[in-house]
């Protein structure tokens, strides 16, 4: 009837996942994102020590789908204009470092990627002020 070890934990934590996701802000939305990713890359680039080859290829593999799915296809090039078009060149050159990182068993261009994503992270992070103040100047000209 239930699954052995710790699926009560599991889905707990699935739970408190899709809460965050469903209360999160559009900008805590691209947070979560750049995290996840980076989640997977390290659990990658531990796999690749161990020489773990197919979790390896999983943890890959996420990574590509969070920056694919995720990070590039929340791009508006239209809006963002020529920032939006260098972030889409750039996510689809870590979608290739991230393949070859799997082919060659390449823990260095797993750091690589980590590390563009972690600069991207911290950029984004830091916007944060101005994305809420942003976000409040329509609701006071609104109580006008």
């Amino acid at each position: 009837m239930f699954s052995p070890g710790h699926s009560g934990a599991n889905a707990y934590a699935r739970v408190g996942v899709e809460t965050g996701v469903m209360g999160a802000s559009p900008h805590r939305l691209i947070v979560m994102l750049y995290q996840g990713a980076r989640r997977a890359i390290a659990q990658a680039r531990m796999h690749v020590q161990q020489g773990n080859v197919p979790a390896r290829g999983e943890a890959i593999g996420k990574a590509i789908q969070i920056v694919e799915s995720g990070l590039q296809q929340s791009l508006n090039v239209e809006a963002g204009g020529e920032i939006a078009e260098r972030l889409d060149a750039l996510y689809s050159y870590m979608t290739r470092r991230l393949l070859e990182a799997n082919i060659k068993q390449s823990e260095t261009m797993l750091v690589e990627v980590d590390g563009l994503l972690a600069t991207l992270e911290e950029a984004w992070i830091g916007i944060a002020p101005e994305i809420a103040r942003m976000a409040a100047q329509p609701a006071a000209e609104s109580m006008r």
